[in-house]
């Protein structure tokens, strides 16, 4: 991995590749975060932060791919209205996109602030709640798997004191 440089160290670490309950956890927080972000290259920013963090690398990759060019559109929206909503500005307007300079310049201009507050605070809550129900429903499986483990031993010993 010499073509790689510094990060070559890096994705070395077991943590980042193999799948156990804090790894996927950190993966859902920072996976369902940049997913939230409008950025082009999400995915390198998820790579760089999963392997920051040590959270399991192709997860948080994949959890990127929700939005794609079809959700995007609703994703984004959603998160200007939320923006807009904690700006205390008019998300009502009737606004139209246009692929021009104009637009760019003078629409867009007034766009960003709520789009990226908003996406900043979904992106955040969202990658919480993937955070503790990943880590919840995982621990509920673990406690799950032990008990019927437990239950099946205490029955086959006394199945097999019974025969004796």
């Amino acid at each position: 991995m010499k073509g790689l440089g510094i990060l070559g160290k890096w994705l070395h670490n077991p943590s980042i590749w193999h799948l156990h309950r804090h790894s996927v956890s950190k993966a859902f927080l920072i996976g369902l975060f940049w997913m939230a972000i409008p950025m082009p290259s999400q995915m390198i920013a998820s790579a760089f932060t999963a392997i920051l963090f040590r959270a399991n690398l192709p997860l948080s990759v994949a959890l990127v791919w929700i939005s794609n060019p079809l959700t995007m559109p609703p994703i984004f929206y959603f998160n200007y209205l939320v923006g807009a909503y904690i700006l205390g500005q008019d998300a009502s307007e009737d606004w139209h996109f246009e692929l021009s300079w104009h637009w760019m310049v003078h629409t867009l201009g007034d766009l960003w602030m709520p789009l990226f507050l908003g996406s900043a605070v979904v992106g955040l809550v969202l990658g919480v709640i993937g955070y503790f129900t990943v880590n919840f429903l995982w621990r509920q499986h673990v406690i799950k798997s032990w008990k019927e483990r437990r239950s099946k031993k205490w029955r086959k010993k006394f199945r097999n004191e019974g025969l004796k």
